[in-house]
């Protein structure tokens, strides 16, 4: 059976800079970001709020829509947080 993957944005506050990534465990990979244990784009930019993810039953459709959306204008992921959460608020804690 194949993993579940998730594709998702991380933001460093609203209209902020913006992570776009993809994952097979995000509850694991947004606590990440948070405590910015890994070296890299987050944790240099402070994209620790997690305010938009999407579900897939397949890992490698998460990695095709990743690939897809990091090729959008930057107004279009906009447009993707705040047509779920137009408060731009952290998600995270509704992962647990």
């Amino acid at each position: 059976m194949e993993k579940r993957g998730y594709v998702y944005i991380m933001v460093s506050g609203r209209n902020g800079t913006l992570y776009l990534g993809v994952t097979s465990n995000l509850l694991k990979r947004a606590w990440e970001h948070r405590e910015g244990v890994a070296e890299g784009f987050t944790r240099r930019y402070r994209c620790k709020t997690l305010v938009w993810f999407e579900v897939h039953d397949r890992i490698d459709d998460a990695i095709r829509r990743e690939k897809q959306m990091k090729e959008w204008r930057r107004s279009w992921k906009l447009r993707q947080i705040e047509a779920t959460n137009p408060d731009w608020h952290d998600l995270f804690p509704t992962l647990a």
